[in-house]
């Protein structure tokens, strides 16, 4: 099980003047002595932990107990130094005393979580992850993940869909989720019930989509798909309808279908982006396949353009330059350097698309564009020097070619390459000699490679 909480290393700003300490002295001088004491030990304590002398530093945090037994900033302390040597059992009895004393602070609950959590007394966790979760929302993450370890799965499952009804599940929870529906403890009394839910409410949405993912994970796509057509027969306006029919769609090769499913999905803001991207990438695989509908592929590639957590074009136009389908990946990857014009990487793949389908005009205005922006990548002037050259430009080949060579560094492939454009230049300028003189410096050097 992954803990999904962070830890945080926390010192709490103590202001020694409201710790309440209760002497029996009544001299003014006297309480200001001890004040000084426990602030000096306090900070004994701090600073031989942070040297990770953990046995000085409890030493320290208890001669602040002992002139202090109710402040918790001390048991917090003390506990953090257990918990350092694993000494759990006295982290425990620490980070509780703490708790006890007050129990509104979370960093305090915090500790024992830690305690449990190393220790690996994962059922000790959960009433103290429930909590947290007073503090945090977020911890209910580690709470479904405390009851899968502890195999109550169906308060797992509860919960998992009371997450579900306010956001998307992460792909951890999905997991959890799958795993416990696809159990036959769970499956038949709950699609029971989910057809009785239906049939007694038609309109809620979320009793459709529970069943639709039962049958899916149970390999009955048909079921599913007639689950999904009631939900959209029912519910027209569903997102989820056509998410889910849009699946079925592609698995019967109805490409109309699919994608007008997935543009209406696309247009729709209240759809999570990640379930947006999977269903693109979906189609996208459909369109390949199937060599069609490459104008839709396209409009819904424009819908998502506004993502900033990935940049879809590019991601396609890499598919398709690893498939060897140059000519499709040039208008995606295109569509990405709009999308980030100095992504270099983008560039090289672009490069390498007008190489291979020997789109020399394109390649020399992609390369000189980009000089200027990336003025020491010495490839960009071999293929603008190349370009030229298959354009019978050859004065202005010989131009980029001499300039790369001052920014070339150790990479003796490309000055081959270099000298061979260079030697092309020169035999189509009739300069036999310096023709034969970068031919021969190529050959020397493709010797020293081998």
């Amino acid at each position: 099980m992954s803990k999904l909480k962070k830890y945080f290393f926390f010192i709490p700003w103590i202001t020694f003047c409201s710790l309440q300490i209760v002497f029996a002295q009544e001299n003014p001088e006297d309480i200001a002595l001890a004040d000084d004491k426990i602030e000096n030990n306090f900070y004994e304590g701090l600073k031989q932990r942070a040297i990770e002398n953990y046995d000085k530093a409890i030493v320290a945090i208890e001669k602040c107990i002992d002139s202090d037994n109710t402040n918790p900033v001390f048991y917090h302390e003390l506990g953090k130094n257990y918990l350092d040597l694993k000494q759990y059992p006295q982290a425990e009895e620490a980070f509780q005393k703490a708790v006890d004393l007050n129990p509104k602070e979370r960093w305090y609950w915090n500790g024992l979580y830690d305690v449990y959590y190393q220790s690996k007394d994962y059922q000790k966790s959960i009433p103290v992850v429930i909590k947290l979760i007073e503090f945090d929302p977020n911890m209910k993450e580690d709470l479904i993940s405390l009851y899968m370890y502890t195999n109550q799965r169906d308060k797992a499952l509860e919960l998992l869909k009371e997450m579900e009804k306010e956001m998307v599940l992460s792909k951890t929870m999905e997991f959890y989720k799958l795993k416990i529906q696809e159990s036959n403890e769970y499956a038949k009394p709950e699609k029971n019930e989910l057809e009785k839910a239906i049939e007694k409410n038609p309109k809620e949405e979320q009793n459709y989509i529970e069943l639709m993912l039962l049958y899916s994970n149970s390999n009955q796509e048909e079921k599913a798909f007639e689950v999904a057509k009631k939900l959209a027969k029912e519910i027209p306006n569903s997102d989820w309808a056509l998410v889910s029919l849009f699946k079925f769609y592609l698995l019967d090769n109805n490409g109309k279908e699919a994608s007008d499913a997935l543009l209406k999905v696309l247009k729709n803001d209240k759809v999570d982006m990640k379930i947006k991207q999977r269903m693109l990438n979906e189609f996208l695989l459909f369109v390949v396949k199937t060599n069609t509908f490459e104008p839709e592929l396209m409009q819904a590639v424009d819908y998502v353009s506004n993502d900033t957590s990935i940049n879809s074009p590019l991601e396609i136009g890499k598919f398709y330059f690893n498939k060897q389908l140059y000519e499709k990946a040039i208008v995606y990857l295109e569509k990405g350097l709009k999308k980030d014009p100095e992504d270099f990487n983008t560039i090289v793949l672009l490069i390498k698309c007008f190489e291979n389908i020997q789109n020399f005009q394109s390649l020399a205005k992609l390369t000189e564009d980009y000089i200027d922006l990336f003025p020491t990548q010495a490839n960009l002037y071999y293929y603008a020097g190349l370009s030229n050259n298959k354009l019978a430009n050859y004065k202005k080949a010989k131009g980029y070619l001499d300039t790369g060579l001052e920014f070339l560094v150790e990479d003796i492939d490309l000055e081959i390459q270099f000298y061979i454009q260079l030697s092309v230049v020169f035999q189509n300028l009739g300069e036999k000699k310096k023709e034969e003189f970068y031919l021969l410096k190529a050959k020397e050097l493709d010797k020293k490679r081998k």
